[in-house]
């Protein structure tokens, strides 16, 4: 999970599995998937707490969510696991930092780009109004 990652991806993935209650929650889910309020249950929260803690889990790639229809139609939300491991090293922390500056060497590169495009335009419509 980080070879490629940028410190954002490192920093939500660290503050996901940085709460209790969602350390609670991935222990829970490491049986299987789970129905939302069987979990809910499971571990004696409230149904909204519960999806605040699975959303922040969820943009994490941590855990997945899925809709199912019960069998007399109903919308049933299950959750599990995703594969995932974490591992934090000094390099991990090194690499991560070092894609962030290759991503804003890139936007920088774009910008650049766009802004002489937008100048030669400017240059262009002067000369066609003479």
């Amino acid at each position: 999970m980080n070879e490629t990652m940028t410190s954002e991806e490192l920093l939500a993935i660290l503050a996901a599995i940085g709460h209790p209650l969602r350390l609670r929650i991935i222990a829970e889910l490491a049986g299987g998937r789970v129905h939302v309020s069987e979990l809910a249950r499971r571990l004696g929260m409230s149904r909204p707490l519960l999806y605040m803690h699975l959303d922040r889990l969820e943009k994490a790639a941590l855990v997945t969510g899925s809709l199912e229809l019960s069998e007399d139609g109903k919308a049933m939300k299950y959750f599990e696991l995703a594969p995932f491991e974490v591992c934090v090293t000094a390099d991990t922390v090194v690499r991560a930092l070092a894609r962030d500056q290759d991503q804003d060497q890139d936007q920088d590169q774009v910008h650049d780009t766009k802004a002489e495009q937008d100048e030669a335009q400017a240059l262009g419509a002067t000369e066609s109004d003479r």
